[in-house]
C-alpha cells in the first residue's frame, strides 16, 4: 500500500506560480512511475505531467507545456509539480497518482495509487 498526500494548493493570481508536492509513504518510492492529475467541475481527469521511475523521461500534456515542471526527489519521496504562468483554465483539483508500469503513464487507469487532491484556483 501506498499513501500520496499532496500539498502547495491554493489561489493564486493569472501569471503567477505555485509549486505543488506529494509525499509518499509504504513501498520503494523508486519503483514506481508517478504523475500529476487534475480534474476540474465537470470535466474528465487528465494527465497533465508524468515521470518515470528514475526522473530521467517525463511526459507534459500540450496545455502546460513549457509552464510546469515534474520532478521527484527519491531521497525524499517526494514528487513536484512547479507550475508556472499559471492561467484560470489551470484551475482544478490537482492530484499525484504511483504507477508500477515501467512506461511512462498517461492514463488514470494506468495508476494504481492516488492521493486526494489539492485545489488550484488561478484568479484573473
Amino acid at each position: 500500500q501506498v499513501l500520496l498526500v499532496e500539498s502547495g494548493g491554493g489561489l493564486v493570481q493569472a501569471g503567477g506560480s505555485l509549486r505543488l508536492s506529494c509525499l509518499a509513504s509504504g513501498r520503494t518510492f523508486s519503483n514506481y512511475g508517478l504523475g500529476w492529475f487534475r480534474q476540474a467541475p465537470g470535466k474528465e481527469r487528465e494527465c497533465v505531467a508524468a515521470i518515470s521511475r528514475s526522473g530521467v523521461t517525463t511526459y507534459y500534456a500540450d496545455s502546460v507545456k513549457d509552464r510546469f515542471t515534474i520532478s521527484r526527489d527519491n531521497a525524499k519521496n517526494t514528487v513536484y509539480l512547479q507550475m508556472n504562468s499559471l492561467k484560470p483554465e489551470d484551475t482544478a483539483v490537482y492530484l499525484c497518482a504511483a504507477t508500477w508500469t515501467t512506461r511512462i503513464a498517461t492514463i488514470a487507469n494506468d495508476y494504481n495509487y492516488w492521493g486526494q487532491g489539492t485545489q488550484v484556483t488561478v484568479s484573473s
